[in-house]
Parts: C-alpha cells; sequence; structure tokens
C-alpha cells in the first residue's frame, strides 16, 4: 500500500513515511492511493477476536513490517492490560438497537483505541529510524488524555497538546493537566478548538520549522489514527451483521469527522453499511452539510459550547479526506475547494451525489441530551455519556427494523458528571483510579491563540533535552 495527498503535492508514500506526520508537506490530507477490497475474506473473520480482525485489516495498509510485527504490536495493545472490556470492544443489544463500547481504555474514551495502537508504532518507527519527534496535537476533550497516555514514558516522543482553555469538563481537564511527566506539555489555548487545531495545521504547513522540530501528529488528522479506527466498523459487522445475516446501520457522534471517515473507509473496503448516521450537537455543521449540500464553516466566535464539548468544533479537519474521494480524487479541485473555504464561501456538492454515500444526519440540542440520558437511564437501568446520547437521539431517527442500528459509545459517563447528574439526578459511578482526579495538581500553561506562541514553547522544549 502507497499513500497519496488530497492536494496532488505527495504520491507514493510509504506507512513509514506518514505515520510520524500530520498534514502532507502541501498541505493536504493523507490518503491511501486505493482502498483495499476485504469483500472476499470479511466470512472469515466471523468469531475472531479483536485482535485477529485489527491484524487482518492492518496488514493491508501497512508497508515494510512484516506480518510477526504487526501482530506483536497489535497483541500487545489490544489485551487485557490495557482494555477492560469484554473482548476489548464489547458490543450488547440495549433495546431497539446496539451499543459498541468503544470506552474500555485507560482514558474511558474511544480515542484510545487508535491511541494505545500509534503509541507503539511510534516507538517501533522510531527505534528502527533511530529519531526523536514532538507531536503537536489539538484536543476538543478527549484526544489529548488518550495521547498523552500512550506516549508516557516513550523516550523518543515529546508531546505538546494544546486544548481550548475552560471548555472541557473538569474530569476531562484533570486527566491531562494532572500529568507531571517530563516528555508532556499542556497548553490551555484561550480560544476555542477550532483555534487549536488552526495552530497545528499552522505550524505543520511551516516545512522548515516542522523539520527542524522533527513535528509530527496524532490528531485524526494522522491517518494511522484512522486506520485504527476502521477496525472496529469490522468489527461492528462481524459482531451484530454477520449474526442478522444483513447490512448493519451505524450512528457516530461526531465534530471533526474522524471517526465517522473510518466507517466510510470501512464502507468503501466492502463492509456490508448501508448508511452511516452522522449525530451532531449545536455546532451542526455536518448536519447542515449532508442535508443541503453546503458545507459552511462557521467563526470561531460563532462555536456552541455545550455539554458535549468534544463535539463542539465548525470546521471538521478530515472532512476533506471524505471530498477528496467524492470529486473521485481530483487533487486539483480538492485543493481549490479547501484553500478557498470561509464562511462566507460554502463548498456544495450535489444532493444526488451525497445520497449515494449512505450517510444521513440529525442534531441533538441540550434538552435532547438530558431527555435521552435520562430515558435511557430509566428504560434500561445504562448510564451514557452525553456524546453518546447526542448519538443515541439522532439514531432513533433512523431505526429500521430490518436492518440493526449499532450506536457507538464514545466515552463513559464518569467523564461528564455534573451533566449525568442533571439528567438522572445521581452522580455516575468512577472506575478505579479516578477517584478525586480533579483535585490534584495541574500542570498546564495559558497561552494567547497565536502559533509563534507555540513554536516558542517547542523551541524551548527541544533545547532542554
Amino acid at each position: 500500500m502507497r499513500y497519496v495527498s488530497t492536494r496532488g503535492g505527495m504520491t507514493d508514500a510509504s506507512f513509514a513515511d506518514v505515520l510520524l506526520e500530520g498534514l502532507a508537506p502541501d498541505g493536504g490530507l493523507v490518503v491511501p492511493e486505493s482502498y483495499p477490497s476485504i469483500e472476499g475474506t470479511l466470512g472469515s473473520l466471523v468469531g475472531a477476536d479483536y485482535p485477529e480482525v485489527a491484524f487482518s485489516i492492518l496488514r493491508l495498509f501497512i508497508d515494510g513490517m512484516s506480518d510477526t510485527e504487526i501482530r506483536t504490536i497489535v497483541n500487545d495493545t489490544y489485551r487485557p492490560g490495557v482494555f477492560t472490556g469484554d473482548g476489548v470492544v464489547p458490543v450488547e443489544e440495549i433495546g431497539d438497537r446496539w451499543l459498541m463500547g468503544l470506552s474500555t481504555g485507560p482514558t474511558l474514551a474511544f480515542k484510545d483505541v487508535a491511541m494505545q495502537l500509534l503509541g507503539r508504532l511510534f516507538d517501533f518507527e522510531l527505534n528502527r529510524q533511530d529519531r526523536r519527534i514532538t507531536v503537536l496535537g489539538a484536543t476538543s476533550g478527549d484526544t489529548g488524555s488518550a495521547a498523552e497516555q500512550a506516549m508516557i514514558g516513550r523516550s523518543r516522543v515529546s508531546v505538546v497538546m494544546l486544548s481550548p482553555h475552560g471548555t472541557m469538563s473538569p474530569f476531562q481537564a484533570a486527566q491531562m493537566y494532572s500529568i507531571d511527566e517530563p516528555n508532556i506539555v499542556n497548553l490551555a489555548v484561550e480560544g476555542v478548538f477550532d483555534d487549536c487545531q488552526d495552530i497545528v495545521k499552522a505550524i505543520n504547513a511551516d516545512a522548515e520549522f516542522k523539520t527542524m522540530h522533527n513535528i509530527g501528529a496524532v490528531n485524526s488528522i494522522n491517518w494511522g489514527r484512522v486506520l485504527a479506527q476502521v477496525v472496529y466498523y469490522v468489527w461492528a459487522w462481524l459482531r451484530v451483521g454477520s449474526a442478522a445475516g444483513s447490512e448493519i446501520d451505524v450512528t457516530v457522534p461526531t465534530g471533526n469527522f474522524g471517526n465517522v471517515f473510518a466507517g466510510w473507509v470501512a464502507r468503501q473496503m466492502g463492509v456490508p453499511i448501508r448508511r452511516l448516521v452522522v449525530a451532531c450537537n449545536e455546532n451542526n455543521v455536518l448536519d447542515e452539510f449532508f442535508k443541503t449540500g453546503r458545507y459552511v464553516i462557521r467563526a470561531t466566535e460563532d462555536v456552541v459550547h455545550t455539554s458535549s464539548p468534544s463535539m463542539d468544533i465548525a470546521k471538521a479537519s478530515n472532512f476533506e479526506r471524505f471530498i477528496f474521494d467524492l470529486f473521485d480524487r481530483d487533487a486539483d479541485l480538492t485543493r481549490s475547494a479547501f484553500s478557498e473555504l470561509a464562511p462566507d464561501t460554502p463548498l456544495t456538492i450535489e444532493r444526488d451525489v451525497l445520497a449515494a454515500t449512505g450517510f444521513v444526519s440529525g442534531t441533538s440540542t441540550e434538552t435532547d441530551r438530558m431527555a435521552t440520558i435520562g430515558g435511557v437511564y430509566a428504560d434500561h437501568g445504562r448510564l451514557i455519556d452525553t456524546h453518546t446520547a447526542d448519538g443515541w437521539h439522532v439514531a432513533s431517527e433512523y431505526i429500521d427494523r430490518d436492518v440493526p442500528m449499532v450506536c457507538l459509545e464514545t466515552a463513559l459517563p464518569a467523564k461528564f458528571s455534573a451533566a449525568i447528574e442533571r439528567a438522572t439526578g445521581m452522580v455516575p459511578p468512577r472506575p478505579p483510579g479516578f477517584a478525586g482526579i480533579e483535585d490534584r495538581p495541574q500542570h498546564v500553561t495559558v497561552i494567547p491563540a497565536a502559533a509563534d506562541v507555540v513554536r516558542r514553547h517547542i523551541e524551548a522544549i527541544n533545547a532542554a533535552r
């Protein structure tokens, strides 16, 4: 498998070339030259465990590593000592749908499924190349803690993580800021997630600075992140669709389009996914797009702060990969569309083209979230977090008794205690090791939303090595 850029300035790159990078050198996003088909081999994976499914998918995309090396990394990642869920990713039937539990890793969020693998892949490649990197990331809530936990103690990696100051839940902030490790630096940006994301992209686009300081990425602009997430869409069909003898629908709470794009890749590979349901909160740029064909990004000041903060995003950084596919992989069209994209310059796709993609969408509000959390608990005795509730609410619009609906759980309720208590009157239980996390000393620097300030921090980190 070789890799290209959505903007045409990179071709014939290897997995090793793109693993440690963020944006492609031309400012585009990395994608495989083509999507391999698994239609002929999918049946052979029925009954396989999660590590075996992961190995079977990853080996199709990773060149330069032997099957033994890939299998060793996969088995070390997806094991009971790292993930607590039954079979790593448990899938259970709740009422008229299925819930896929992606939050049984070290930070209680779905990001662990990819990030734990990414940390081990980084170790392998950096040791092989005898290199060090500085990972620059942005988080709206869960990516930061998942990345930092995955990189703790990895001597060849330093992490600089940007987060929007004052917008995460206290639990989310404490997960990141209570880490006291020499290779982990947290910077709280005075702004919203999109400001953090813009800084990461600006620094990645500065080729000279990026090379000088060996800048890498762990956000979903990193292809390795997306690839790891493809696996659990295959797993969803194997656990639900194969038993039912049918396709499945999958509902995904999303703001940055990385998680649901992985579902698109799985669908392109031949996994029997009929519909991908995009669930938005009040920052519903993506819902507007799939309903109208117009992708209108919003200004920073128009981002709404919600109780599902990981989705408080107005510019979906992975969206370019999807549009590249819709443009029949025309890099010139893609480059033009995204270089001109602004709040007053929307991107437009014909409605009939969108209809053929299998995407549908919906919006969930604060009222919907609270009612859904309370309703699921009352009806099934199950607590779900605010983001999962957004997905559960939107999924209700698309339930079809002939096609199983799988809802992705994206975080545990303990991460959003205040919202859960408002909805149900009870404080969600915390897994062992998380009691009093908000009271631990925090290590974070508040900075203005300026790329030059972040550059200075990176320079200081590397000077101190």
